[in-house]
């Protein structure tokens, strides 16, 4: 494939209805004659539902009807996408709670009316006679009961390799640390909405507003509503944000579509901000207690590592994915000869939790690194040299960790991370910054760096399905089945097909989220879109390559060997007539087009480094971000510039978890962080300018191109590298032990 477009920074083609206007997210949606849908929600944490007096809400006029959990019966609980344990389904979460109800915020009741005003309105007129009952707060607390026959800990996660015992009983040392991540999530600017509406005509229930995975969402809501998979269809518009926590099966979406087959009419629901904060994915909650045992020059010996996995009240989508993650990615780039890691999930009266992100990696990334510099710390030498000492080599690639999650065993499948560390270092002139900090703090400046390493993963399969055609009027157009988030997937698809085929990128238009275009996808998520979807849309295009020259040779009476595409023509090598691939599509019956599909049963793994600066105000307990340098290594960009933006994008996000964001609750389970007045999200002015390098020096062996997913990079070690770079700020090796390092954490600190 003679690479034109691959490797270039050219513009996003998915901007321009954005930028003039045209943008159509799920509010943007409406069909004559819709109805608007409320959500009734449990004002209590933890209670037995008494009963639900309708009757006011529907004396109003405007108001169509009310729903409780009767009203739903025959429909299932939610099940789940990802990493669903048996052991787990007893805990799913059904669309309305029917005599138990388990966070603030759980529907109990929806209300259907003419508008949002009235259904508002309506929904406040409903009574709920709820019995409280004790709420569970603390994941780490003693395991209770969650209904007759089941606890609060629905399952544990073990993972391991080695012999961890003889590690310990052979150690030199052995470093132990107790280690938090606090609870956040996701926020878009976009809140969650879904509109059905069910055509009769045709026997179609479609569901517009989806994001993600619009092929899974259709199966399993055909499903759980009793109906045929090709008679739903889902439908993707913009989206405002995804984040891993945008586009799951929730249960407003099942209660819309079940609504629009009910009444046979329009039905739209759009949250508010207080119900995303309260009611939308939340993640991230661990309490770790992690150990190393290490020799005498701090080589690892191995790791035992136990932690509690807080999931809010109920299992939904990504069930046990998030726990899974943790313990499996926790060794990162590091030579842990013996390993083991013991997840314990458990259920609280909280929001339930779903990916958020880099799942599971941005708190064993932060559990990690922090151990990493608690064995600098104990061995005498500095965070750079630690890590140096017990990376993985470059010739142990392709390196198999002995461990699995998402149904896939991990092998690194390249990396050179010894070589990413010098090109980071180099690119924050780090013996300058070093020099530079000493000499601030010995005028009294708290100021300090941190350095920390990470592996992520991407390119999820098992497969991707791409369809090409041109199109008898010139264009071309690739249908997928992933979905967008905002990451640029128009963009890189085309160029990736632009270059295969031999058109001009800005000739593509690439459809993705529409499950009636194309039978079956995987969707967006865990960074798999660009190696997964990237791939399938190469083969398909190079198959479609291939036909077209094979025709147009018919056409021009001449070999296909002496054809070439450029442009979009076919033209004769050499020199000679040519011919659009527009009259080649026109002269066939059935068209111009090819489908193929990429199938992977390994995941790919990007790395990177993270460096910060970082500044401390002891009288306020504020943390001002100096200087911060991302290198990453993702095999082949296929539009750097894009890639930045992710990059960038996920140091804002790390940045939150790392200083700011965090949901809390009192001991009665009512949520403290409601609002953005209480859940402090950092602005343009809290995320530093930062320095991004891309780097290529490990292309990926499990696809032609090389390609390794970009998403999450920017998030993954951003927690771990601020509190390394605090704790040198303040001259306290080890004392950031809980995320976020909020003000009042860093002043007790300081005490």
């Amino acid at each position: 494939m003679t690479e034109k477009f691959v490797g270039r920074s050219v513009p996003r083609l998915e901007d321009r209805p954005l930028l003039t206007g045209q943008g159509k997210f799920a509010a943007d949606v409406c069909f004559r004659g819709q109805w608007t849908m409320r959500v009734v929600r449990s004002p209590i944490a933890h209670g037995t539902i008494k009963s639900i007096d309708a009757s006011a809400a529907l004396a109003l006029p405007g108001v169509h009807a009310v729903w409780t959990a009767d009203d739903v019966a025959h429909i299932p609980p939610i099940p789940f996408r990802l990493t669903g344990l048996k052991a787990l389904e007893p805990y799913r979460q059904p669309v309305l709670a029917s005599n138990t109800v388990r966070y603030v915020g759980e529907p109990v009741a929806v209300v259907f009316a003419d508008d949002q005003y009235v259904a508002e309105d309506a929904a406040d007129l409903v009574e709920l006679d709820i019995e409280p009952l004790p709420a569970l707060t603390d994941a780490t607390d003693e395991a209770g009961i969650y209904e007759a026959g089941l606890t609060t800990e629905p399952s544990v996660v073990r993972k391991g390799y080695g012999d961890i015992d003889v590690a310990f009983r052979n150690a030199h040392a052995v470093v132990s640390l107790e280690l938090s991540v606090g609870r956040h999530t996701g926020v878009p600017m976009e809140t969650r909405g879904a509109i059905a509406r069910y055509d009769a005509a045709r026997d179609v229930l479609e569901m517009h507003g989806a994001a993600k995975v619009p092929h899974w969402n259709r199966d399993t809501m055909a499903k759980m509503l009793g109906r045929k998979r090709d008679s739903v269809q889902l439908y993707e518009g913009h989206v405002g944000g995804g984040f891993g926590i945008r586009g799951e099966i929730y249960p407003e979406d099942v209660l819309v579509c079940a609504a629009a087959l009910k009444f046979k009419k329009p039905i739209k629901w759009i949250e508010d901000r207080r119900e995303h904060l309260i009611a939308a994915n939340h993640s991230r909650q661990q309490r770790h207690k992690i150990r190393a045992a290490i020799d005498a020059d701090g080589l690892i010996l191995g790791i035992d590592n136990e932690f509690f996995h807080d999931n809010g009240a109920y299992m939904r989508t990504h069930a046990a994915t998030v726990p899974d993650l943790a313990a499996a990615m926790l060794p990162g780039p590091y030579k842990v000869p013996a390993y083991r890691a013991v997840g314990h999930i458990r259920l609280t009266n909280k929001t339930p939790c779903g990916t958020y992100r880099a799942p599971g990696r941005y708190e064993s990334t932060f559990v990690r690194e922090r151990l990493l510099d608690a064995i600098a710390a104990k061995v005498g030498v500095d965070t750079v040299e630690i890590r140096r000492r017990n990376l993985i080599g470059k010739t142990a690639m392709p390196y198999t960790l002995g461990l699995e999650t998402l149904g896939t065993h991990i092998v690194y499948d390249s990396g050179d991370y010894a070589r990413l560390l010098d090109k980071a270092l180099a690119a924050a002139d780090w013996p300058k910054l070093q020099t530079d900090l000493r000499a601030r703090r010995a005028k009294g400046e708290k100021v300090g760096c941190g350095v920390a390493m990470f592996v992520e993963k991407s390119g999820l399969g098992p497969f991707d399905t791409v369809r090409v055609e041109v199109k008898a009027t010139g264009g071309v157009e690739v249908i997928t089945g992933v979905a967008s988030i905002g990451q640029g997937v128009e963009t890189v698809i085309a160029q990736i097909c632009a270059d295969a085929l031999g058109v001009d990128y800005k000739t593509i238009n690439v459809i993705h989220g529409q499950t009636d275009r194309i039978d079956k996808g995987m969707g967006a998520f865990a960074s798999r879109v660009t190696v997964m979807c990237g791939e399938a849309t190469r083969l398909a295009a190079t198959k479609l390559r291939d036909k077209a020259l094979n025709h147009a040779a018919q056409l021009m009476q001449t070999s296909a060997d002496r054809l070439d595409i450029i442009d979009g023509d076919v033209v004769r090598i050499g020199g000679g007539p040519s011919m659009p691939l527009s009259e080649v599509a026109r002269a066939l019956p059935e068209g111009l087009n090819a489908e193929d599909t990429f199938e992977s049963a390994h995941m790919v793994y990007p790395y990177g480094v993270h460096v910060a600066a970082v500044r401390v105000d002891p009288e306020t307990g504020g943390v001002a971000i100096e200087r911060y340098v991302m290198a990453y290594d993702i095999g082949k960009a296929v539009n750097p510039k894009l890639v930045e933006g992710q990059i960038a994008g996920g140091l804002a996000q790390g940045i939150g978890g790392a200083l700011l964001e965090e949901f809390l609750y009192d001991d009665s389970g009512e949520p403290l962080s409601v609002t953005f007045a209480d859940y402090l999200m950092p602005t343009a002015h809290e995320v530093p300018p930062s320095t991004i390098l891309i780097t290529e020096d490990a292309p990926s062996p499990l696809n032609p191109l090389g390609l390794k997913g970009a998403g999450e990079g920017g998030t993954n070690p951003v927690g771990a590298v601020i509190a390394s770079a605090i704790d040198d700020a303040i001259g306290i090796p080890g004392a950031v032990t809980v995320l976020p390092v909020t003000p009042q954490r860093l002043k007790a600190l300081l005490k």
